[in-house]
């Protein structure tokens, strides 16, 4: 199951329209022409300023398992399980202080922005990405000694779409599930606060 798209109140770019979360992958490696593009696509994201406050640990398990399993290993349990075939993840950092060495407020605003720019640039590919909160940031921050001006945000799983079938039955159910989100009049507001759209 490679497609997913959502259904718009309105039409939306295939692009927006069509990126998913998947959980099943499969085991073959992303090339390293891959790579450089979606870390091309989120180098081009807009960011306050232009401070670019973006950092990417790439772990690639066919160049480097070893720290590939470091990295895996401060998923959480729930996420190890249906990410045992992916081949790549990409830690999502923000460089927290600006030149002057004053808070940049918008770094992690900023560094969404570049993840979801590597994230629809993935889609375009025919890639799958799934973008996760589940992982021990101390954990992470320790094994890869990462400085304390670097906030760890995130971690992006990425491959090639594998068999849903082969996931188990919960996880199976939750794939093929539609996809939902919550009204437009909940998340726009017009003219105040609580005012839909």
């Amino acid at each position: 199951m490679t497609t997913k798209p959502a259904r718009t109140d309105v039409p939306i770019h295939e692009l927006i329209a069509g990126r998913w979360s998947p959980r099943a992958y499969s085991n073959e490696p992303v090339t390293r022409e891959q790579l450089r593009t979606v870390l091309e696509a989120a180098r081009w994201a807009p960011s306050s300023y232009n401070l670019q406050p973006w950092r990417f640990v790439v772990f690639d398990r066919t160049t480097d398992d070893v720290s590939f399993k470091k990295a895996f290993d401060t998923l959480v349990p729930f996420n190890q399980g249906w990410n045992s075939k992916a081949p790549v993840l990409i830690c999502v950092t923000a460089h927290t202080l600006t030149a002057k060495g004053e808070i940049n407020r918008c770094a992690p605003y900023d560094a969404g922005a570049a993840a979801l720019s590597l994230v629809l640039q993935a889609h375009a590919l025919g890639l799958a990405a799934h973008q996760m909160s589940g992982f021990d940031v101390n954990a992470f921050r320790k094994a890869f000694a990462v400085p304390n001006d670097i906030e760890v945000i995130a971690m992006i799983s990425l491959g090639h779409y594998g068999e849903v079938d082969k996931l188990d039955p919960v996880l199976r159910e939750r794939e093929k599930a539609a996809r939902t989100r919550v009204p437009l009049g909940d998340i726009a507001f017009s003219g105040g606060w609580n005012k839909a759209f």
